[in-house]
């Protein structure tokens, strides 16, 4: 057996292939779907995932609005915050961050699936949420995905 025949590929930021996907979330159920979006944004599910480099898709999610919270996960789950003054620690529901915005609810859930790093930081860049079916990407020829697809 030659072994210098199996060689690893590493990744590099040069050699990465990056694909513009849309995903609707209507129906979806918020942390499944977050999770599987860590994913493409994390590049797992390519053959080529190297860990340290962001060779994961640019992912734009729609319908944000629409997403499920099983039993009454919308007004018992706290998310905190805090501001860094004393006495500065903020809490927010689901419904609540929903109400400001859909996008601040996704956007939290999946950031906490992320890596806490530099590199987590830039991920999250490349996922664009909007509440709506409307985005700004066409230019960028976005596919559309099934999410129900993934592992």
């Amino acid at each position: 057996m030659d072994t210098l025949s199996y060689k690893t590929i590493s990744a590099n930021k040069a050699t990465v292939q990056k694909e513009w996907v849309v995903i609707d979330a209507t129906g979806q159920t918020l942390g499944r779907m977050a999770s599987k979006v860590a994913k493409l944004l994390r590049g797992k599910y390519k053959p080529s995932f190297t860990p340290h480099v962001d060779c994961g898709d640019n992912v734009i999610i729609i319908n944000a609005d629409k997403v499920v919270l099983t039993g009454n996960k919308w007004n018992d789950r706290v998310y905190l915050r805090y501001t860094g003054y004393p006495g500065g620690q903020r809490e927010a529901t689901p419904a609540v961050l929903l109400e400001k915005g859909a996008d601040r609810l996704v956007h939290k859930v999946v950031k906490g699936m992320l890596p806490k790093n530099r590199l987590g930081a830039a991920l999250l860049k490349n996922l664009y949420v909007y509440a709506g079916t409307e985005h700004k990407h066409d230019a960028q020829q976005p596919k559309t995905i099934d999410i129900n697809a993934l592992k």
